[in-house]
């Protein structure tokens, strides 16, 4: 006779298993299928040329103001 069995039957893990299998497929269908690669480009590239834009302004910014920090310093 068996005593007191514990833990997971195949059955059990089997069932498990399967279950995993399907939840994959189905998430790379939709991810390959919706397009989320694309997308994740696209947002990577806008971020990308807002980054540009920042630096640009802040370089632009930097430019503007330094003669007056370097003068600044010279009137002490």
């Amino acid at each position: 006779m068996l005593k007191n069995q514990k833990g997971i039957t195949l059955v059990a893990l089997v069932v498990t298993i399967v279950v995993l299998i399907i939840l994959a497929t189905i998430s790379i269908s939709i991810a390959l299928n919706g397009g989320i690669a694309d997308k994740a480009q696209k947002a990577g590239s806008a971020y990308q040329q807002e980054e540009r834009k920042w630096n640009d302004t802040e370089q632009n910014v930097m430019d503007f103001v330094h003669p007056y920090l370097v003068n600044a310093d010279l009137e002490d």
